[in-house]
């Protein structure tokens, strides 16, 4: 099984989620892009971390 661990920090607020850009590990391109989580789960974090697991 493949899994990445994909790092965001935030980039934007809007009405009821939370916009997080991906940070790229050096030398890669984003797996991701662009993340939208709801402010209730979000809080006031300013950093994100997500696994992301490829399933055969």
């Amino acid at each position: 099984m493949t899994t990445a661990l994909v790092k965001f920090e935030i980039e934007k607020e809007t009405k009821n989620s939370v916009r997080y850009k991906e940070v790229p590990a050096e030398g890669k391109a984003p797996i991701v892009g662009t993340l939208y989580v709801q402010k209730w789960f979000a809080g006031t974090s300013k950093t994100l971390q997500v696994t992301i697991e490829l399933e055969a």
